[in-house]
């Protein structure tokens, strides 16, 4: 393979990579119906951020509990994905990774709860 076709392999399969990573969160929009609730969450914690005068840090914890929940939602539909391939009949261990996945985005949706409550409350108690 020449530079040239090496250069536009790459940028293709760059390409690809984010179209496959966007067809991915297409269907977690789609399939998920927790998905929506983050979606909610996510877009009353940026209103709330946009109306109170909220600093950089907090804007940089605020944009790391999003997307830690965002990852976590991500991963767990794909947990459950395989293992619904692999393990189409009811198995225990089958719903050990789904459960523990299913904690994990509980663990991240508390956590990321926990900050916004820590930026948001002195702010509005200020507000009033």
């Amino acid at each position: 393979m020449d530079k040239q076709n090496k250069f536009e392999h790459f940028f293709k399969t760059r390409i690809n990579s984010f179209r496959f990573a966007f067809q991915g969160w297409k269907h977690l929009i789609h399939t998920q119906r927790n998905a929506w609730v983050h979606g909610l969450a996510t877009v009353c914690a940026i209103t709330l951020g946009i109306v109170l005068p909220l600093d950089r840090a907090e804007w940089g914890l605020m944009v790391v509990a999003i997307t830690l929940v965002w990852m976590a939602e991500a991963i767990n539909t794909a947990i459950e994905a395989v293992v619904d391939l692999v393990a189409p009949n009811y198995e225990e261990l089958a719903k050990v990774a789904k459960d523990c996945g299913a904690g994990g985005v509980l663990i991240a949706a508390i956590g990321a709860a926990a900050i916004g409550f820590l930026i948001f409350l002195p702010h509005l108690i200020d507000l009033f």
